[in-house]
């Protein structure tokens, strides 16, 4: 850990960060100075206070209104100038923080007075965001083109994956990931779901926000990811298609253990693309569709039990996987007039699973098979979404009413055939699941620009559903749990007010915000399970955040962050059925499971210069009702039970720095780093699954944190290659450790065909070096594991833009 430290530190020194540039549009209103009747055809200039030069113009309309669009950031002099009236002139800050500034009303006397022009020296603030987030085009991700989106998200500053695949941000997986600003059954409503199926060829960028405004939904502690679909807006017609093939597994890790069906090798992936749109007068409509294929060596995880009686037991679980997942997207936006937009779209999305699985249990030499467990899952869901939104412009620039409802279906059909061969027999049993649903979100959301900032305020109503039918078809000396089975009704309500204010001065920014949401949930279960009843919880909290920054100066920006905010359990996290897919350590969700709520302070650096930018931060975040999988042994039996459960008190404190640098016309490196510290107070709970178990746990508490280095390397004709390394530190899990991991990716692209054609060539862990280990101590057991699982993938495509 000293070494990693001190690696963190020497980057820390070398400096990098991430910037990107937004146009702002200047109104006001210009009136007579006696009568307060507004003036048309008014001249509006715009010029540099730095060297007098002109920058743009125009003139009033009927009601006295201008609008000045596209300008940089900088101080500027505003003139307004008409026949019979005193040219007026005044300086303008136009900042960063907001895209439409709004001058008020400018009154203009009725005698003539020439002014002479005042010259102030100063210079244009270096572009920079707020630091409270970043963006990333998905065409600079060359290691990662033609992979999924979680594949993409991995090499991405601050994200790092757990051992069960899902991302994290600053060590946390309580992240909130939104497609094109909504929530989604695609991705999870309040966590992450799918991810690694979403084609990243269909996503144009993804935004990480780490410290969200009170517009945005309260919940994930960690922040938020935007995924923002492709769409096009060019006159006419235009387009691409692509097409992109791969192979992973070209070689096993590690040989399977004896006696069960091979792992996937040489696995195929096949992801052909393509989107069209058409914009003409009024009308702008598009179209996008994406198939991926993929077989996957899902999982090969290796583990060790040892249990406090002296028995050990040796365990694989291999699971081979195949992946079909179809999406069509359209939709169109209709210019009614100049102040109003009718925007409607609509989503389906198949994704189907097969899954086959073996899972052998053998002593502790191996030399005797205790048990083999084989299956076979067929998962198939569906997702619709429709979309209807409204949008009306004021006749002030940047003044605009936002209205939006969404709706969105989402079907879970499962089903599992297990064989299960035992030393005296073999067991045939399987389970279906099937899961319907529901969601409405009404929004509101209205913007008024003011001289040095905006106003911002909105509500918003959500409407869940959730019915589920489990049912268990046991099968000879079955172990299924058959009284476990029965349905439940998950139901939602949420609504939600915010405002937001954002001021900017030449040296201050201040953004706050408040955001109120109740809370009502209810889960109605089979009364007559065995274990759980029928439970749920309900809220009113206010959920604030505050940012202020301060201007050291054109290229330096200090900001501070405070924010509160809720992690809800996902519907899957109480469910109340067992998962049988590792028939000994089996996944229960837990009803009476509460939400966690996080209060997160940040300090924030920012330096810009001429081919470079540098990024800085320190942040705490406090969470209290911590929720995390506790695995207790059932008594009598070597049985492991993985129950949700709200684990007490922890924190998350840590340092992030990201850098780029441009040191060649053909080299920029891009550097992030961080270094965090994980914190869980001593907790006790009870698993009351399947039999009341009662589990305790001392402060445990690790410093981790990650390191990644990306080389961007420009050749002649348009052609580029991306190298990225990955390391991540040990870091906790619940009740262990999860093993250091490191990965390299690259990437190559060229432009062809005038630019309008692009061929890319990339792999992933070329050195074939990742897999996750991870050490897990329960009541009376511990175990080891090892998950040789596919990481090493070379894709190939090509796309064309018409």
């Amino acid at each position: 850990m000293q070494r990693f430290l001190i690696t963190f530190l020497l980057m820390l020194v070398s400096s990098l960060g991430y910037a990107q540039t937004i146009k702002i549009t200047l109104s006001g209103r210009i009136k007579d100075g006696h009568t307060k009747l507004p003036l048309s055809f008014v001249n509006v200039g715009l010029k540099s206070i730095k060297d007098s030069s002109f920058v743009a113009g125009t003139v009033t309309d009927e009601n006295g209104i201008f609008q000045i669009s596209a300008l940089n950031s900088g101080s500027y002099l505003l003139v307004s100038s008409f026949m019979g009236h005193q040219t007026k002139s005044q300086e303008v800050l136009i900042g960063q923080l907001t895209p439409f500034l709004d001058l008020g009303v400018i009154l203009l006397q009725a005698e003539t007075n020439n002014l002479a022009e005042v010259v102030i020296s100063g210079k244009q603030e270096a572009v920079g965001s707020k630091m409270d987030k970043k963006t990333f085009n998905m065409a600079d991700q060359l290691s990662q083109a033609g992979g999924s989106v979680l594949q993409a998200m991995k090499n991405l500053p601050g994200i790092s994956t757990t051992s069960d695949g899902k991302l994290m941000l600053r060590g946390s997986d309580k992240i909130s990931v939104l497609i094109d600003g909504r929530q989604t059954a695609l991705t999870g409503f309040g966590g992450q779901a799918g991810l690694d199926n979403i084609p990243a060829s269909a996503i144009e960028r993804i935004e990480i926000i780490n410290n969200p405004s009170a517009k945005f939904d309260a919940n994930g502690n960690a922040g938020i990811i935007n995924i923002i679909y492709k769409q096009q807006k060019q006159e006419g017609w235009n387009g691409k298609i692509g097409m992109t093939t791969g192979v992973g597994a070209l070689w096993e890790k590690k040989a399977s253990l004896p006696g069960i069906r091979p792992q996937y090798q040489g696995t195929p992936k096949i992801n052909p693309s393509l989107s069209l749109n058409y914009r003409k007068n009024k009308l702008n409509t598009f179209i996008q569709a994406d198939w991926l294929y993929t077989q996957t060596l899902n999982r090969n995880e290796f583990a060790t039990r040892a249990y406090d009686g002296g028995e050990i037991i040796q365990q694989q679980v291999k699971r081979n996987r195949n992946t079909s997942y179809a999406t069509v997207k359209t939709g169109a936006d209709w210019n009614l007039d100049e102040q109003n937009v009718f925007s409607f779209s609509g989503l389906f999305n198949r994704e189907k699973i097969i899954d086959k699985g073996d899972v052998p249990y053998f002593n502790a030499d191996l030399s005797t098979r205790l048990r083999l467990w084989q299956f076979l899952e067929d998962e198939v869901k569906y997702t619709a979404t429709a979309t209807a939104s409204y949008q009306h412009k004021f006749k002030q620039a940047g003044q605009v009413l936002n209205a939006n409802f969404n709706y969105t279906f989402h079907r879970e059909d499962e089903q599992y055939f297990f064989t299960n061969i035992m030393p005296t027999f073999t067991g045939e049993d399987a389970f279906k699941l099937l899961s319907d649903e529901h969601v409405a979100d009404l929004t509101v959301d209205y913007v008024r620009p003011l001289k040095h900032g905006r106003v911002e305020g909105g509500l918003k109503f959500r409407n869940r559903s959730i019915p589920v039918n489990m049912q268990f078809f046991p099968g000879l000396n079955s172990p299924l749990d058959v009284n476990a089975g029965g349905w439940a009704d998950y139901k939602e309500t949420i609504p939600a007010l915010y405002g937001n204010y954002v001021f900017e001065s030449s040296k201050i920014e201040i953004e706050a915000g408040l955001r109120l949401e109740y809370v009502k949930v209810s889960y109605d279960v089979n009364p007559n399970h065995p274990t759980y009843k029928s439970s749920g919880y309900d809220y009113t909290r206010p959920f604030p955040n505050l940012r202020f920054a301060y201007k050291l100066d054109a290229q330096n920006k200090l900001s501070v962050f405070y924010n509160r905010r809720v992690d809800r359990p996902n519907e899957v996290d109480i469910r109340i059925f067992p998962k049988y897919d590792e028939p000994e350590v089996i996944k229960v969700g837990n009803p009476g499971l509460r939400p966690q709520f996080t209060n997160s302070l940040e300090l924030g650096y920012k330096n810009n210069w001429d081919k470079g930018s540098f990024y800085f931060a320190v942040y705490h975040r406090n969470t209290e009702g911590t929720i995390s999988r506790i695995a207790t042994q059932a008594p009598g039996s070597n049985l492991i039970y993985n129950v949700f459960q709200n684990a007490g008190h922890s924190s998350n404190t840590g340092a992030e720095m990201v850098a780029q640098q441009q040191l060649s016309p053909w080299l920029t490196v891009n550097m992030n780093a961080n270094v965090y510290q994980n914190k869980f107070d001593a907790f006790t709970v009870e698993n009351l699954y399947p039999v009341p178990v009662i589990y305790t746990a001392q402060k445990d508490e690790l410093i981790s944190g990650n390191v990644k280095l990306n080389g961007l390397f420009k050749f002649p004709k348009f052609a580029e290659f991306q190298l990225t390394g990955v390391y991540l530190a040990p870091d906790l899990i619940p009740q262990g450790r999860i093993a250091s991991r490191f990965s390299l990716d690259m990437g190559l692209k060229k432009q062809l065909q005038k630019g309008k054609g692009e061929l890319f060539l990339n792999g992933s862990d070329l050195l074939n070096t990742l897999k996750i280990k991870k050490t897990v101590q329960g009541n009376g057991f511990n175990m080891i594991s090892t998950d040789y699982y596919e990481t090493q993938v070379f894709r190939l495509g090509y796309s064309y833009k018409f």
